[in-house]
């Protein structure tokens, strides 16, 4: 059978897109087919291209706001790499439920949240301001709401007497670039069931 073609999208320095990247070889079910991003000085796209990954841009900027004629042209992108799973790795931009509905049941997120605890941003500081015990980060099958859909992994960690944002930011990303390799694995084999990791 042949590997599923994985997309993912980025707009920074793209840590969770390099843990993805580095993961799919030998007898995973997937190979990359393109990384893109909204952004022409990621540091994601650099990585990739070290990797032999094709990259390309969609400069977010130019459309001043028109959601709907950026995703146009990221959507001709990605039409052209005929991927079968979409990556979400640190893309800043939210997607419209139109974008969301077209690629539906192929595009995967990770967010610095136990969900459905603190969707959107700031979630370490808001761990930590909810005097929460334990904080991580989980994989779900995105959909038109924000942070929102099947969850597909979760890895949690104890939060420390003494965590600040950072550190707790610092702890969750190491959670998460091994559970997102993990979940990519199992859903391009055909394997929805979430996995949990203590």
């Amino acid at each position: 059978m042949n590997p599923k073609r994985v997309a993912i999208l980025v707009s920074g320095g793209g840590s969770n897109m390099v843990a993805l990247l580095d993961s799919m070889t030998a007898d995973h079910p997937a190979r990359p087919c393109l990384v893109l991003s909204n952004n022409h000085d990621a540091g994601g796209l650099v990585k990739a291209a070290e990797r032999h990954v094709p990259t390309a841009v969609v400069d977010h900027r130019p459309f001043k706001g028109d959601r709907a004629a950026f995703e146009i042209d990221l959507n001709k992108m990605l039409e052209d790499a005929n991927p079968d799973i979409i990556c979400l790795a640190g893309f800043m931009r939210i997607l419209t439920p139109a974008f969301m509905d077209k690629w539906q049941g192929r595009i995967l997120n990770i967010h610095p949240s136990l969900l459905p605890k603190y969707r959107g941003l700031n979630t370490h500081e808001r761990a930590l301001d909810a005097g929460d015990a334990e904080h991580g980060c989980t994989v779900h099958e995105a959909t038109g709401a924000l942070d929102d859909g099947p969850i597909l992994g979760q890895a949690r960690l104890k939060i420390l007497r003494d965590d600040t944002p950072d550190s707790l930011a610092a702890r969750v990303l190491k959670l998460e670039h091994a559970l997102y390799p993990m979940v990519l694995r199992r859903f391009a084999s055909g394997q929805r069931e979430p996995i949990f990791l203590q």
